[in-house]
């Protein structure tokens, strides 16, 4: 099968499969997806949800985590992991969205690019979920594999497969289709164990290093 047609039929299945998919982060506004999306990196979703839901209380602008206390911060997320720099992160890049912006999170993925801790995943996400602006796909963990056991990407180096998979995926899907390969990700195509049997996708899946 054409591999733009072979896509095409993987994310129908995967929409149909996963109806609800959405990001996993709990958040209210730009600045909260910003931060949680900063302690995600080589951690759960669902421990930045419980880092966060206190967090969220005690810091509710720019100006808060701007005039955070390093050290006392450290600790508020030492549970996420790799807590040094992301609260090093985190505070400088609340320091710059204050001094440059105005106090407001860009909504400009050259302008999110710029501040402390934030690549291209990460500005994607903020961008798609909190202005609806979508100019890619993020790629996390479970995007990488799948796209490369899939056979959608043959890259390693996560830019380079959300190349790959814009010039693949309709745009209109650009949105959703992370969420319903994390999803998936998460369900069946586990990294060490996927569960091939039960998949929806077994009969188009080249299965590339699995």
């Amino acid at each position: 099968m054409e591999l733009k047609k072979r896509t095409l039929e993987i994310i129908k299945r995967l929409k149909k499969e996963y109806p609800h998919a959405r990001i996993a982060l709990e958040f209210d506004n730009p600045i909260e997806i910003l931060v949680a999306t900063i302690l995600s990196a080589q951690c759960t979703d669902e421990r930045v949800n419980k880092v966060t839901e206190s967090l969220f209380k005690k810091y509710k602008t720019v100006k808060d985590y701007a005039n955070a206390d390093v050290k006392k911060f450290e600790q508020e997320i030492r549970s996420t992991g790799f807590y040094h720099n992301k609260a090093k992160n985190i505070i400088n890049t609340a320091k710059i969205i204050m001094e440059k912006f105005g106090g407001k999170v860009p909504d400009k993925m050259e302008d999110l690019m710029s501040l402390s801790g934030v690549a291209r995943k990460t500005a994607n996400i903020v961008l798609g979920n909190a202005f609806g602006k979508i100019e890619g796909m993020p790629v996390d963990t479970h995007v990488r594999r799948l796209s490369q056991r899939l056979g959608l990407s043959k890259n390693d180096d996560p830019e380079k497969i959300e190349q790959d998979l814009m010039e693949i995926v309709p745009r209109d899907e650009w949105f959703g289709v992370s969420y319903i390969l994390i999803d998936h990700g998460r369900k069946i195509c586990d990294a060490k164990k996927p569960r091939c049997n039960g998949c929806i996708l077994k009969d188009i899946c080249p299965k590339i290093g699995v």
